[in-house]
């Protein structure tokens, strides 16, 4: 049997790893967990969320998989509305309105990353 256990990292296109560790880290408050020389001049960096799970691999674009496109990622959030607020005084590319929260729908929102990746922020599902 295939022993895969779970997601461990995500890779998410960026131009420059150095902006996207900057913007990662400042706006969002992830953590540099890994930042090595990986192959011919390039370098191996994740980034993971302030409570852990998956990290972001921020990778340099590779042939079609360009920075700019719409990811698939959803975090996790005990409160996007607050989450949207605060992305929103930092500067982020948020959306303006709130999505769902009406019972069927969770509550989300869409940001956009410096490379202008669209990333989802969800309300957590309800324990």
């Amino acid at each position: 049997m295939v022993k895969i256990s779970r997601v461990g990292r995500v890779l998410v296109p960026v131009a420059s790893q150095d902006a996207a560790i900057t913007f990662y880290t400042e706006k969002l408050g992830f953590s540099l967990t890994s930042d090595v020389a990986f192959g011919e001049g390039s370098r191996w960096v994740e980034v993971t969320p302030p409570a852990g799970g998956t990290a972001l691999a921020l990778v340099p674009p590779q042939g079609e998989y360009l920075p700019g496109r719409m990811t698939g990622i959803a975090f996790e959030s005990a409160d996007p509305r607050a989450d949207h607020a605060e992305l929103v005084e930092r500067g982020v590319d948020v959306d303006a309105e709130l999505m769902g929260g009406d019972g069927e729908v969770p509550l989300l929102f869409f940001f956009r990353d410096v490379d202008r990746n669209q990333l989802m922020v969800v309300a957590s599902a309800p324990s």
